[in-house]
């Protein structure tokens, strides 16, 4: 149960990694393993969170046996690390080749080739893993939880919060009415991006690196440095910036616990979402290097309609704090009966506001949602016929797309109109045009 959140215990509360997951749907397994059998994983991208995920993998005793990796450099590491697995510059070629001897796939390139190799993966039957945000695109994402859906695999996103248990408790005091109805909530992150002009440079591309692969389905241009190992989040053609990199992350307590998923549901009525963005400055290169996304979210079920405001280096009014120290990054949920704060970028910890009322308090719904030690182990276990995972593409398909909407917002005036059912943009048809992009040939998902 909640423990006191006094400021100062608050404040010095270390960032608790646990967790569970809640169930939403059966697990059924493509190329199944049996319940005691090791996985046989594959990583597409395995620099960078791509190893650190695939070491979490392995330190829970699954046999890595194939690697694909663009970045010959980048990915040394792992292949000396790991010198049994197979090793593969085109991931394509690593499932045709090697597809019955894959259980599971891990996906951690550049959000920009997430959905073409997720979804290769998925479609042929493997269990997929996929770092946020899920996607580049707001149809991607779509195209991610559907081909989840119908091929029955199953999935995780790589927002390690979620396996927290105060999370999951933080959502549960939301379900449970602890806060009341929640009218109004806030994310906001203290980074951000800004204009970018595309290099005119054409230096040579270095012999450890495949670029036309790197780039995959991206418009070509020539390469640059300027683009790669990690300042490709900045770029729109690559990246997400800030508000997609930690939207699926600081945006996780907001999205769980005001059940948005349920827009996206075939049932769901109304299904219009509506937004404006007030970016400091539109570039198509890159990002603004400050906006505010404020978002209309109708109501699901008996739950009311929500105004959300998503902040990049920007923050909401004070006065919604109840006096408490507001910091850089923030998740804020403020109900009729109370306000739930989460300051930590992967909202591993919170507190109830106004503290003078919730001092002490130790009450709330029983626990519902089921607990965990690892976000990966909870994917692992699932993937054996073990349970549920707890951030599956049918949630983190709408984050992203909820995010992404975002971005998408603050490249064009006005307000716009997004049908969460039909994926199309009804009123704006520049926005509705930037849902997706066209890819280079030899691409699709």
């Amino acid at each position: 149960m909640m423990q006191s959140s006094s400021r100062r215990a608050f404040l010095r509360r270390s960032v608790i990694s646990g967790g569970s997951l809640l169930l939403l749907s059966s697990s059924r397994l493509a190329f199944a393993a049996a319940a005691n059998d090791r996985l046989n994983i594959a990583g597409i991208g395995v620099g960078g969170r791509g190893a650190d995920n695939l070491n979490e993998f392995a330190n829970l005793g699954q046999n890595l046996v194939a690697f694909s990796d663009v970045d010959e450099e980048r990915a040394g590491g792992m292949f000396q690390r790991y010198p049994k697995a197979r090793v593969f510059r085109d991931y394509r070629r690593m499932l045709d080749q090697m597809g019955r001897d894959i259980d599971a796939v891990m996906v951690g390139t550049p959000d920009h080739t997430h959905a073409v190799a997720a979804v290769a993966a998925m479609r042929q039957g493997k269990h997929v893993y996929c770092e946020k945000p899920l996607t580049r695109t707001v149809r991607e994402a779509r195209v991610m939880r559907e081909t989840a859906a119908k091929t029955g695999v199953v999935t995780q996103m790589g927002n390690q919060g979620s396996a927290t248990s105060n999370l999951r408790r933080a959502v549960e005091l939301a379900w449970g009415g602890v806060l009341g109805e929640i009218r109004e909530a806030h994310v906001w992150f203290d980074g951000g991006n800004g204009p970018l002009d595309r290099p005119s440079e054409t230096p040579p591309v270095p012999p450890t690196l495949e670029w036309d692969l790197w780039l995959g389905p991206a418009a070509w241009r020539p390469y640059h440095p300027s683009y790669l190992p990690g300042s490709w989040r900045g770029w729109r053609a690559f990246g997400s910036g800030i508000v997609g990199d930690f939207g699926c992350h600081t945006g996780n307590i907001m999205f769980r616990a005001l059940q948005l998923e349920r827009l996206w549901e075939p049932s769901a009525s109304p299904t219009i979402i509506g937004v404006q963005a007030f970016p400091s400055e539109v570039n198509p290169e890159g990002y603004p290097v400050s906006s505010r996304a404020m978002f209309d979210l109708p109501a699901r079920g008996d739950l009311p309609p929500v105004r959300l405001g998503v902040h990049a280096k920007q923050k909401p009014s004070e006065d919604l704090m109840h006096g408490f120290p507001q910091a850089g990054w923030g998740d804020l949920l403020v109900g009729s009966k109370g306000t739930l704060y989460s300051e930590c970028p992967w909202n591993t910890r919170y507190v109830l506001l106004p503290e003078e009322k919730f001092d002490g308090f130790k009450g709330g719904p029983e626990p519902t949602i089921p607990r965990t030690d690892s976000h990966h182990r909870e994917w692992v276990d699932a993937c054996k016929g073990r349970g549920r995972t707890f951030s599956p593409f049918a949630i983190g398909g709408p984050l992203t797309e909820l995010m992404q909407l975002a971005n998408l917002a603050a490249l064009v005036e006005g307000r716009i109109e997004y049908d969460t059912i039909t994926g199309r943009i009804r009123n704006h048809e520049q926005a509705d045009a930037l849902l997706h992009r066209t890819y280079r040939q030899g691409w699709s998902i």
